[in-house]
């Protein structure tokens, strides 16, 4: 990302941050479920919180995984046509496919608020006194911050493309 020297390292930032909560988040999902097939076999109990908690976070390292390939601009694209077209042109319809994908993105974003608001105002639990709404969030952020990335990277090359 080219831009102001702040906004390249509040971008570097968001990144790391990504990837640390990613691995975390994988770290903690592998323990859990390790966990609950040792309990399970050697002694017949199990974690009445812990299948919800692996369904939740399946949806949070989906979606902090689509935002890195995002950011890395490593993500799944179809791009027989531009492989074709002289470069400019490519560049074009490379444009034209970040700018569909980003407001796609954004609109999944505003309607994922609108799920997460909804919870909210239900007021359901998903396990334990954890609100449904709070393990939902992941849904409008990671959308809205995967179309800003989308728009603000309108054509750029994919990352094997560049140097």
């Amino acid at each position: 990302m080219k831009g102001p020297r702040w906004l390249q390292r509040l971008a570097d930032w968001i990144g790391r941050a990504e990837d640390a909560l990613l691995v975390l988040l994988l770290g903690a999902m592998i323990a859990l479920a390790g966990s609950q097939i040792l309990l399970r076999n050697f002694w017949d109990m199990g974690l009445s919180w812990g299948e919800p908690l692996l369904r939740v976070s399946v949806l949070w390292v989906g979606l902090l995984g689509a935002m890195a390939a995002t950011r890395d601009r490593r993500h799944i694209r179809i791009d027989l046509l531009s492989r074709f077209l002289p470069p400019r042109l490519a560049s074009w319809t490379r444009g034209l496919a970040d700018l569909f994908a980003g407001l796609v993105c954004l609109l999944l974003a505003w309607h994922g608020a609108r799920f997460v608001h909804y919870e909210w105002l239900d007021g359901g639990l998903l396990f334990g006194t954890v609100p449904a709404w709070a393990c939902e969030l992941i849904i409008p952020l990671a959308f809205a911050l995967m179309g800003l990335r989308y728009l603000l990277g309108l054509g750029a090359p994919p990352s094997e493309d560049r140097p």
